[in-house]
């Protein structure tokens, strides 16, 4: 099966830390983990995922491809 003596020593129940308290445990080559994001605390897997708007981005994206009807309308009136 395996050789003897090239592999790293096998954890099969480490333990994952996210800030300082156990959140799940793992196979690993390390008896601990200390992460700073897990899918317990990561917006997009709680459903708490915003889409941040930086400098008008999401609205220019809008306009640029006629997604939005009220500032499509108003920039056509402009080009006139």
């Amino acid at each position: 099966m395996a050789k003897a003596d090239i592999h790293p020593q096998w954890y099969p129940d480490a333990k994952v830390y996210c800030n300082g308290q156990v959140v799940m445990t793992v196979g690993s080559t390390k008896p601990e983990l200390h992460v700073d994001v897990w899918s317990g605390n990561h917006p997009f897997y709680t459903g708490t995922q915003k889409i941040i708007d930086t400098e008008g981005r999401v609205e220019r994206f809008l306009r640029k491809y006629g997604m939005s009807s009220t500032q499509a309308s108003g920039d056509d009136q402009n080009k006139k």
